[in-house]
């Protein structure tokens, strides 16, 4: 698999052959093909497992112990710096929508990523930090600006420059649906009337 992960990202999809990785990883192709069925299957657990390495490193950031939006912000940070690894950039960001496409894309996507942001955002509301906003909305409203952002990074001609660049841009809109202490209550009163009956 890292073989196949290291390959992937410098010569993506199209320009990484079996008989590479097999020769990379001292394997027969005949080996190969008993675990994976062909190139697609093999980038697709590629996809997998760089998707588990990184999210599972901002999954520790976003649960360690501490302030709820300070460990939420510095995981929304840390997955902007993601998008500038290069295994991630190439593999998840530039090369899985078109070689999975893009409804397969989506769909693991949200066994990753979406999962982790919609677990962060609920944590957020329920513990009164967020706004009382639909949760599932939000999160994904969130999550198509997270992608929007990862885009732009990847595409960028400057990814570093870009990368600042969306961060801050990111945190302002989150820090815009933060409850502030001194807000007046604007809870519409069909929401109140919904909370009082799920009470």
């Amino acid at each position: 698999m890292d073989s196949a992960v290291e390959l992937f990202t410098k010569r993506g999809y199209a320009g990484t052959s079996l008989d590479e990785v097999a020769k990379r990883a001292r394997l027969t192709k005949g080996a190969l093909y008993h675990h994976f069925s062909g190139k697609q299957a093999l980038f697709e657990a590629a996809f997998d497992s760089v998707e588990n390495t990184f999210m599972r490193k901002l999954g520790e950031i976003v649960s360690a112990p501490g302030d709820p939006w300070d460990t939420a912000i510095a995981g929304l940070r840390a997955y902007v710096r993601v998008c500038l690894e290069p295994a991630y950039q190439r593999i998840v960001i530039h090369e899985a929508p078109v070689v999975m496409g893009w409804e397969r894309w989506r769909e693991a996507e949200e066994q990753f990523s979406y999962g982790l942001l919609r677990g962060t955002i609920e944590v957020l509301v329920t513990s009164g930090v967020l706004e009382q906003l639909p949760v599932e909305t939000m999160s994904r409203l969130l999550f198509g600006a997270l992608s929007a952002g990862a885009s732009t990074i990847a595409g960028a001609s400057d990814p570093r420059k870009a990368s600042a660049e969306v961060e801050r841009t990111i945190v302002r809109v989150v820090e815009g649906l933060r409850v502030r202490p001194d807000a007046p209550n604007t809870v519409p009163p069909e929401e109140k009337r919904s909370r009082a009956r799920r009470r």
